[in-house]
C-alpha cells in the first residue's frame, strides 16, 4: 500500500513539473494535481492496456512513439474530469505526456520501491533462487 501512495505522489510531482514547464498545462493547486494523478492512474490502469492493444499495429509501425499519443489522450481525459487541471490542446497534452513520462521515470529511479527482496544464504539481496547440487544429482 505504501508503494502505491509513493507512486501516486511521484505522478503528482510529475504533473506539477509539466504544469511548471509548459504553458498549455494549468494546475490550480497541489490537490488538483493530486486528484489528477489519481484519475490518471485509474485511466492508465483500466483504459491504457485496451488502447495499446487496439492501436498495436500503428504503435509497432511508429516504433512505440504512438504511446505518447495514447498518454496524451488519457491526460486530456483526466483534464476533462478534474477541475483545476486543464490541458489547452493536443500538442500541450503530447508534450505533457513526454514531460510526465520523463519526470516519472527520473523520480521513480531516485525513489526506489521498498518491496521485499529475498536474501540469498549469504545475506545479500538476490533476485534468483540459489540452488546447489547435493547428494549426486539432487538440487537443493
Amino acid at each position: 500500500m505504501k508503494g502505491i501512495f509513493i507512486r501516486w505522489l511521484i505522478l503528482t510531482a510529475a504533473i506539477m513539473i509539466s504544469a511548471y514547464v509548459l504553458d498549455g498545462v494549468y494546475v490550480r493547486d497541489f490537490f488538483s494535481a493530486f486528484f489528477a494523478a489519481a484519475v490518471l492512474g485509474l485511466l492508465n490502469t483500466f483504459f491504457r492496456p485496451l488502447l495499446i492493444l487496439l492501436t498495436l499495429p500503428i504503435n509497432i509501425l511508429s516504433l512505440g512513439l504512438f504511446t505518447f499519443v495514447i498518454n496524451a489522450i488519457l491526460i486530456k481525459m483526466a483534464s476533462g474530469l478534474i477541475s483545476g487541471f486543464d490541458v489547452a490542446g493536443f500538442w500541450a497534452a503530447i508534450f505533457a505526456a513526454l514531460i510526465i513520462s520523463i519526470a516519472n521515470w527520473i523520480l521513480s529511479s531516485v525513489i526506489r520501491d521498498t518491496g521485499h527482496v529475498p536474501l540469498s544464504r549469504h545475506g545479500r539481496k538476490s533476485d534468483y533462487i540459489d540452488l546447489e547440487k547435493k547428494n549426486g544429482n539432487r538440487w537443493e
